[in-house]
């Protein structure tokens, strides 16, 4: 029963050689000139003004948050709907307790004001 699954293990084993073989040959093959341009993060060709590694706008993880919570509601809500005559009714009630639930999350951000690009703090 195992012989099934040859294929899949001789393709493991010939991505895993290729990914081994390209770190060690990139360490021995590749160029060794490190300078002070190439030490300097990348930034689309632009010249760095400021240092890297300063803190961001603590209003940038409200907005990241309401992207995963509605993008994780889209993760429910479509294979849902694909099914949604075999749930019945019992399968309605969930999605639209589900939907619920996030429409209170969405108009307590509504009324804080996460939505409002300009405003400084959420």
């Amino acid at each position: 029963m195992i012989y099934i699954y040859l294929p899949l293990f001789i393709l493991a084993a010939l991505v895993g050689f290729f990914i081994l073989t390209s770190v060690v040959l990139s360490n021995f093959i590749g160029p060794k000139n490190p300078g002070a341009a190439k030490s300097v993060p990348y930034e689309c060709g632009i010249i760095p003004e400021d240092v890297a590694r300063k803190r961001f706008p603590i209003k940038f993880y409200p907005v990241a948050m309401l992207f995963v919570v509605f993008d994780v509601e889209l993760v429910f809500v479509y294979p849902w709907a694909v099914v949604f005559k075999k749930l019945g009714v019992p399968g309605y009630v969930e999605m639209v307790i589900f939907i619920l639930v996030l429409l209170a999350g969405y108009l307590y951000v509504l009324k804080r004001g996460g939505f409002e690009w300009e405003k400084k703090s959420f």
